[in-house]
């Protein structure tokens, strides 16, 4: 089982043409699903603009499973949102799936004006709105006459996911009546099952990523060079991600490296992997589980695909 996830950092027009052929080459080699990402205002370029890939990703194959992970639900309009979030379902047939996130970048609010601080609060107040909408019946949402057609293809809406790690976004799942989607492992499965239990709600998906996952993995016949090759664009995502969560004031999650160098992001054998065909066999027959991030940082498409066709010819078919 594998996935690709795509951020598009310091994409051009060949990067996201790359992105949309490896979308049809996952399908076509049996890929668990595709994941497109969300940041606004980045240097780098960073994909502000997740469901319009999500949405060509979809136009470009038929079945495999698509997610944004993560909409930041909070710096959009809830309306507008659910009118788009329609209408991929349909260009999908309900194959793509939103992890709903509040972020944590203040800057990105501010230059979506919106109030940082009540982005919880928003949060709920955004998904009540986007279930009410997909009914297809008028309402009234911030005194403006509101209907939203056409409906979707999944009845009630596409599947949405909260994405945290703490107790109060597993009250805040169980609260909305929705699944969860959490990158610590700190036992907060058993507390959304209580939490489920003690409110009535019925229990919805709830997937937990240890904190020590591989979620940017490539195979090389020969790491040395690979890691010549392409650590330079690795470290820049992990540098990229490590400021950002500085600036926020936030404690660093476990999934984010403190390497300054390449030599250290490889060495501490963290999220960021290069493996040969044998280890990542071995990793799959592990885990159940590869996360690949073929254009991590900008890494040129030419330099993308032999990882992927590695994969293809040397690893997949000793898993059927």
């Amino acid at each position: 089982m594998f996935a690709l996830r795509f951020d598009m950092r310091n994409a051009r027009a060949d990067h996201y043409a790359a992105a949309l052929e490896m979308a049809v080459w996952a399908e076509r080699n049996g890929a668990a699903g595709l994941a497109v990402c969300e940041h606004h205002g980045a240097d780098d370029g960073y994909l502000p603009s997740p469901m319009t890939l999500a949405a060509a990703m979809a136009a470009r194959t038929s079945t495999v499973a698509i997610s944004v992970a993560a909409l930041i639900v909070p710096l959009h309009d809830p309306v507008e949102l659910a009118e788009t979030m329609a209408v991929i379902d349909l260009i999908s047939n309900g194959r793509v799936a939103y992890i709903c996130g509040v972020g944590y970048r203040p800057s990105e609010y501010e230059m979506l004006g919106q109030d940082y601080h009540r982005r919880g609060r928003r949060m709920d107040e955004s998904i009540k709105v986007m279930r009410q909408a997909w009914t297809g019946e008028p309402f009234t949402y911030e005194g403006r006459s509101c209907r939203v057609t056409p409906l979707p293809h999944t009845p009630g809406g596409p599947m949405l996911l909260l994405g945290g790690g703490t107790p109060a976004a597993v009250r805040r799942a169980v609260r909305l009546g929705i699944g969860m989607l959490t990158e610590r492992s700190d036992d907060l499965a058993d507390l959304y099952a209580r939490e489920c239990a003690a409110a009535g709600v019925e229990p919805q998906f709830f997937i937990e990523t240890p904190n020590d996952a591989v979620t940017s993995a490539f195979l090389s016949d020969d790491p040395d060079r690979t890691w010549a090759e392409i650590g330079d664009y690795l470290l820049h995502e992990a540098r990229s991600y490590r400021q950002w969560n500085e600036e926020a004031g936030r404690e660093l999650p476990a999934s984010v490296t403190r390497a300054d160098s390449v030599a250290e992001l490889r060495s501490e054998g963290g999220p960021y992997r290069v493996f040969t065909p044998d280890e990542a066999l071995a990793h799959i027959r592990t885990t159940g589980y590869l996360s690949m991030h073929p254009l991590c940082g900008g890494i040129p498409p030419e330099l993308a695909w032999p990882s992927l066709e590695l994969l293809r010819t040397d690893v997949l078919p000793h898993l059927t």
